[in-house]
C-alpha cells in the first residue's frame, strides 16, 4: 500500500534544498526535529505554496497556478489533481488533528495523521492504514512550534522525534491563501464522504479555486480563503456509480448560511463555529463523470459577487 509520509519527504527534503528560492526556512530543533517556516517569520512563496499543498495531500496530487478573470479582475487560481482522492483528500489533507501543546495549538494536516490516526474512523471508513519511519505534518498556525510540541507528534505518530517534518504557515499569508485554496477537491470528496458516498469509488479528481489576497489577520483570511471555495471553487471528479440525489446536495449554496462572506457568517454567529451550518464548508459548484454509464452531472454555480465582496477589491 502506498505510504503518504514515505511519499512527502522527498518533497520536503527538496524544499529545504531550496529555501532561499522559496523563500521558506528550515529550523532543526533542539530535540532533532525539523520545522519549516512557510510564512511565519518569512514571505513565503506561490511555488511554495503548491508543494505545501502537495505535501498537505500525501505526495499524491499535482498542483500548477493560471490566471483567470473573476468578471474583469485578475487572480491567480490553483489547479488541483489527484488520482487517489480519498486517500489524498480524507487520509492526508483533511486538516483533522487539534494540534494542543501547551499553549500552542494548531490545525494539522498532512500525511502524518495517518499514522496517529487522527481521527480514527477515518481511515477505518476508506480503509486505509500507513507506515513509516517518518512523520510528515502541515500546521496552520501564526507561531513556529518548539520542541515539545514535535515531541508530541514523534510520540502519537511512533517514529523517532529526528524524523519528524513540519511545515508551517498562517493563514495570513501567500502559502495559508494558496493551500486553503487548494483544499478545493477536498471539500468535495469530504462532504460526499459525510453524506454517506463511498469515497473509495472516486477514481480521480480535478478542481480550481481563486487564491484570495492576503489578509492583514488570520480571522479575516480565514473568511477569505475559505470563500474562495465556497463561492468560487469548481471540482470535477470520475466516479463508480452517480447518485443523483446525493450529488445534488454537495454545493455550498445547499447551505442554510450560503449568500454571504464567511467572515460575516461567522461574526453573525458569535465566533462559534458550532453555530455554522457545516454543509457550507463545499465548493461552489461540481461535476461528476459516472464511469459505469458514462453520463454526465453538473449541480451548483459559481457566485462573483460575494467573492469580490470577500476580497475587498476596490477600483483605482
Amino acid at each position: 500500500m502506498i505510504s503518504i509520509n514515505d511519499q512527502t519527504v522527498e518533497i520536503v527534503e527538496e524544499m529545504m534544498t531550496w529555501e532561499e528560492e522559496l523563500k521558506v526556512k528550515t529550523h532543526t530543533l533542539n530535540n532533532g526535529a525539523t520545522v519549516i517556516d512557510c510564512g511565519v517569520n518569512v514571505d513565503g512563496s506561490i511555488e511554495a505554496g503548491l508543494m505545501f499543498t502537495e505535501v498537505c495531500m500525501g505526495g499524491l496530487a499535482t498542483t500548477s497556478v493560471s490566471v483567470n478573470k473573476i468578471g474583469d479582475v485578475p487572480f491567480p487560481f490553483i489547479n488541483v489533481t489527484t488520482d487517489h482522492p480519498s486517500i489524498a483528500c480524507l487520509a492526508a489533507q483533511k486538516a483533522g488533528w487539534s494540534v494542543s501543546v501547551d499553549d500552542y495549538f494548531a490545525m494539522g494536516s498532512g500525511p502524518a495523521r495517518a499514522l496517529a490516526l487522527k481521527p480514527k474512523h477515518t481511515y477505518e471508513k476508506i480503509n486505509y492504514e500507513d507506515e513509516s519511519d517518518y512523520a510528515v505534518i502541515a500546521l496552520e498556525s501564526a507561531t513556529l512550534p518548539k520542541d515539545a510540541v514535535l515531541q508530541y507528534i514523534a510520540d502519537e505518530c511512533g517514529v523517532e522525534i529526528g524524523n519528524v517534518y513540519a511545515l508551517v504557515a498562517p493563514t495570513a499569508s501567500i502559502v495559508g491563501s494558496v493551500q486553503v485554496s487548494g483544499r478545493v477537491v477536498e471539500t468535495g470528496v469530504y462532504k460526499l464522504n459525510e453524506l454517506g458516498f463511498d469515497t473509495t469509488k472516486i477514481v480521480s479528481g480535478s478542481g480550481t479555486a481563486p487564491i484570495a489576497p492576503v489578509m492583514k489577520s488570520d480571522l479575516k483570511a480565514m473568511g477569505a480563503t475559505n470563500d474562495s471555495v465556497i463561492y468560487y471553487g469548481s471540482v470535477t471528479l470520475f466516479v463508480h456509480g452517480v447518485d443523483e440525489e446525493l450529488f445534488k446536495k454537495v454545493p455550498s449554496s445547499k447551505s442554510n448560511d450560503y449568500g454571504k462572506p464567511f467572515f460575516n457568517t461567522f461574526k453573525d454567529a458569535g465566533y462559534d463555529f458550532y453555530k455554522i451550518d457545516t454543509n457550507i464548508f463545499a465548493p461552489a459548484e461540481i461535476l461528476a463523470n459516472d464511469l459505469d454509464t458514462g453520463a454526465v452531472y453538473h449541480t451548483g454555480h459559481l457566485n462573483s459577487e460575494v467573492i469580490m465582496e470577500s476580497y475587498g477589491v476596490k477600483g483605482i
